[in-house]
């Protein structure tokens, strides 16, 4: 059994009910960092066998499934958020699926869900980019086929590069563009800043140096409003 295990992204208050139970059940945690992991169990009271889990090292993908095959149980994590999304965990989870093994996918944080609900840009449907490659080609490429479908782009970013991909946003998609900057969500310095991409550029060059986890939050200007409720929804009193 391979339970994929959503932890924290900042505030340790966000773990659920459910994830501390399967990480009480399962034989093993396999885990991005064993030292970050450690921590989040021992806040929790809890004592398992760690292994370190490498998504593109082989040697460390067959020691996971023959942990699996062998009927024991384990629980994915990562340093933070929902393994497999931007995080590793994908190749473990197919092969799990593709040789009988049982898979659970636990609901819980996301910093893309985070973003997309606390922006106030329309998110009925969306388009997540992850992070986008370095080159300004690849980024110009990428960006362009997702604002033809004319929906909210969600991404990480690093906080190092951030200037300078709104910069790059503003040259190639112009003034238009809305941007909103979404930092160290659920932390305590939790903080939201956006706009049309003039003022988000402004704002983010007056703050200074930009610290923590990033998630951006692009809106085309042609972009429609996502499609209104279907008759028959009631408001609220």
């Amino acid at each position: 059994m391979l339970f994929i295990v959503p932890t924290p992204i900042g505030n340790l208050k966000d773990i659920t009910l459910r994830a501390l139970e399967a990480l009480k059940e399962a034989d093993a945690v396999f885990c991005e960092d064993t030292r970050r992991t450690l921590n989040l169990l021992n806040h929790f009271g809890l004592q398992k066998k760690l292994f370190r889990y490498h998504e593109h090292d082989e040697r460390s993908v067959a020691g996971a499934m023959a942990w699996l095959r062998s009927g024991k149980s384990a629980a994915l994590v990562t340093d933070g958020g929902s393994p497999c999304i931007s995080d590793p965990g994908r190749k473990l989870v197919a092969l799990a699926r593709s040789t009988g093994v049982k898979v659970s996918a636990l609901p819980g944080p996301s910093a893309v869900i985070a973003a997309a609900a606390g922006s106030g840009l329309p998110c009925d449907s969306f388009v997540f980019l992850g992070f986008l490659p370095r080159s300004r080609g690849k980024i110009v490429k990428a960006l362009k086929a997702a604002f033809e479908l004319k929906k909210t782009v969600i991404l990480f970013e690093s906080p190092y590069r951030l200037k300078k991909f709104l910069a790059l946003a503003k040259e190639e998609f112009g003034p238009g563009l809305t941007a909103i900057v979404a930092r160290e969500i659920s932390k305590i310095y939790e903080e939201w800043t956006g706009a049309l991409i003039d003022e988000t550029i402004a704002k983010i060059e007056a703050a200074g140096e930009v610290k923590g986890e990033i998630v951006l939050l692009l809106r085309p200007p042609d972009a429609a409003e996502d499609a209104p409720e279907p008759e028959g929804a009631e408001d609220l009193p």
